[in-house]
């Protein structure tokens, strides 16, 4: 039997960009016959040093990192690069198969979903520039051009980069460039800690998100969700899709087929939307601070008298201003947040029942079954099939809607 090939995957293992390629990668070697012998670290950068004098067959690298390009230019092996798409052809690395995210699609599908939202006015948190982040300036090029193209003035901010040291200093100055802003404003921001970041600066300015500033990320990372009070909204990028292309344009290579330059630019896989960019145009102040307090803390038992109480007005005017306002109570909104988050988790599969109900504020999972019986007349799980096996985009799409228009009154 011919040996497995020897194939280096050079991507750092605790991104979750990357880790989306290297499953699309396992995948596409679990759906063919193909045998490899994987070479995988965590960081591929603590062994890129004498990478030329690795004795393997092949190599998928991420070549949005500076140093990978030329530390494989001598390479006598096949090389398939990924990374961010570029608008000038002549970023790409030469004589090279490469597999791209479309970073103009990204954020044309940030800016597409903010504009649906009801939003006119538009910004984006970036990056400093640098060489080991030319991806975040292409999507703020993006951003820029979408803009401009519809007429618009496009407000961007590149802050500071994330260290201990400038940490305040950070946040004091992203503060002070959204009180800057017009309101109401939809912001892209070009990964999703990024997004966090201004995220935390609204809440600590006491910023209504998202009814003074709407929020989108990009990545879709687990992580970063479970760091946030208020769910973040993030484009999904087609990683799976990329490593799954480039174990193809590998393996044809092995084979003695040769698709030198060949470029390959995959579109997102979708949109998780959550609350964070789910804008309505809301008149009353009172009703815009306790949908604020709402959001972060809804999931933590709150009741109507406390949100009222952090208002500043007596509960029964509160009460009446949702009721105009919304057409429902303060206890509705309470509720009908916390079905949501109970509804979208369900849809991730990402928590046990039990510990998903506790964590979205319910007593118990007979609890979080009981109320789901009474609000939407099923159970948990019968109310997330018909929309869960169209992915977790399209699910909390349908689930957020569901919960507005099924809420108790």
């Amino acid at each position: 039997m011919t040996p497995p090939h020897r194939i280096a995957l050079l991507f750092n293992g605790s991104k979750v960009y990357d880790r989306g390629i290297i499953t699309g990668i396992g995948n596409y070697l679990s759906s063919t016959r193909a045998r490899w012998d994987l070479f995988l670290e965590e960081d591929f950068l603590c062994r890129l040093r004498g990478i030329e004098r690795w004795q393997g067959d092949g190599i998928i690298a991420d070549f949005d990192d500076p140093a990978m390009a030329p530390a494989l230019a001598a390479m006598r092996m096949p090389v398939v690069a990924v990374g961010g798409s570029y608008q000038d052809a002549g970023a790409y690395p030469p004589r090279v198969p490469y597999v791209a995210t479309d970073n103009f699609a990204l954020i044309e599908l940030a800016y597409r979903h903010l504009i649906e939202a009801g939003l006119t006015r538009f910004a984006c948190f970036s990056l400093p520039p640098s060489e080991s982040n030319r991806w975040a300036q292409e999507r703020e090029a993006a951003f820029r051009q979408l803009v401009a193209g519809d007429g618009g003035k496009a407000l961007v901010y590149h802050g500071l980069g994330t260290s201990a040291s400038l940490w305040d200093s950070a946040v004091q100055r992203q503060i002070a460039w959204l009180q800057s802003l017009p309101k109401p404003i939809g912001i892209i921001a070009v990964t999703d800690a990024r997004a966090r970041q201004l995220l935390q600066a609204c809440l600590t300015a006491g910023i209504a998100v998202p009814e003074q500033v709407a929020l989108i990320g990009i990545d879709n990372d687990p992580l970063t969700r479970t760091l946030t009070r208020v769910p973040l909204s993030s484009v999904i990028q087609g990683t799976e899709r990329m490593g799954q292309l480039a174990a193809q344009l590998l393996h044809q290579m092995l084979h003695g087929k040769a698709p030198a330059g060949e470029r390959v630019l995959v579109a997102p896989a979708g949109i998780n939307v959550q609350s964070s960019s789910l804008h309505q145009p809301l008149g009353h102040p009172y009703v815009m601070r306790a949908l604020h307090y709402i959001r972060q803390y809804a999931c933590q038992g709150i009741k109507t008298a406390q949100v009222a109480q952090y208002v500043g007005v007596s509960r029964s005017s509160l009460e009446a201003h949702f009721r105009r306002q919304l057409g429902r109570s303060v206890h509705d909104e309470i509720l009908r947040f916390k079905l949501n988050a109970a509804a979208a988790g369900l849809a991730s599969g990402e928590r046990p029942l039990q510990e998903l109900a506790q964590a979205c504020g319910f007593k118990s999972a007979q609890y979080l079954y009981s109320v789901f019986r009474r609000e939407y007349g099923c159970t948990p799980r019968e109310f997330v099939a018909p929309v869960a096996g169209q992915g977790l985009q399209a699910a909390a799409g349908v689930l957020l809607q569901s919960g507005a228009q099924h809420g108790a009154t």
